[in-house]
């Protein structure tokens, strides 16, 4: 047998292993709060990631004073009404007091922009309204600013039920989000169903499957011990399973991050919310 062989036939034994790993250590009795799906959904019931975390990180995520995520809602907020770039505007200067005007913003995206023909997300759009607007350099993807900004506009809206259009424009990209939520790729022959819609409540090693929504991004992993993007957590699940992860802010990320907010249509917004 070839080294080749063998790698596979090792890397499909450990696709079987964890999966088999899941069912090892059920939690589908435990009672947790849920919401009756929309017509159509693929779930019977949808459930948020928080209802699947220990009462200790429930805890940490329930005390706005404790929840180390705040950092970056704090910081978002001196940002809001920082005048940067050439323009000297801050966000402020156009959409003054964000608990107003951002309100729902953070239950809304992605949404289709008009001007690229497509969804954005919204850290898309706080960077479009950098350059266009102020007149000041994007932020990078995953910089303290960019998730401090995002962190602090999503929490404006903590509370307000996910609310992504789908039909029209967005058909499309919806569609192709879809696709990639069930599509196996990496090594270990995987699609995000797998674990997120076959196997949630299951444990995978030491950490309980959830149905994988995206309601509490900004999100603050005990794992990381920062705050990090939606985007991230693709790449880093793409990873686990062996693939070659899309860039943070791709079309593809895009699309898939549309799909999922669908799948979590109805769950307040709990952004910035705490998770292993």
């Amino acid at each position: 047998m070839t080294i080749k062989a063998k790698t596979a036939i090792a890397l499909i034994g450990a696709g079987m292993l964890a999966l088999g790993t899941m069912g090892l250590a059920s939690a589908a009795d435990e009672e947790r709060k849920s919401i009756a799906p929309p017509d159509g959904h693929p779930l019977d019931e949808i459930i948020s990631g928080y209802e699947f975390r220990s009462p200790e990180t429930q805890a940490l995520q329930d005390d706005d004073f404790e929840n180390p995520a705040y950092l970056w809602v704090e910081k978002g907020q001196e940002l809001w009404d920082t005048p940067e770039g050439k323009a000297n505007k801050s966000c402020s200067s156009c959409h003054e007091d964000a608990a107003e005007t951002m309100k729902t913003a953070g239950a809304e995206f992605p949404k289709y922009n008009e001007k690229l023909k497509k969804p954005v997300n919204m850290e898309q759009q706080i960077n479009m309204c950098r350059t266009e607007h102020m007149e000041a350099k994007a932020w990078k993807w995953e910089s303290e600013e960019l998730l401090a900004m995002t962190a602090f506009v999503r929490n404006q809206s903590r509370g307000v039920p996910m609310n992504v259009k789908t039909d029209g424009l967005m058909k499309p990209f919806f569609d192709k989000g879809k696709e990639l939520y069930y599509t196996r790729v990496g090594q270990l022959d995987m699609a995000c169903s797998n674990c997120h819609e076959d196997n949630y409540g299951n444990h995978i090693r030491s950490d309980m499957l959830s149905q994988g929504h995206t309601n509490g991004f900004p999100t603050f992993r005990l794992k990381w011990q920062k705050v990090g993007s939606t985007h991230r957590r693709f790449k880093g699940c793409m990873k686990n399973i062996r693939a070659t992860p899309y860039k943070v802010g791709s079309d593809e990320f895009v699309n898939l991050e549309l799909y999922i907010a669908y799948r979590g249509q109805g769950l307040p917004v709990e952004a910035p919310a705490v998770r292993n």
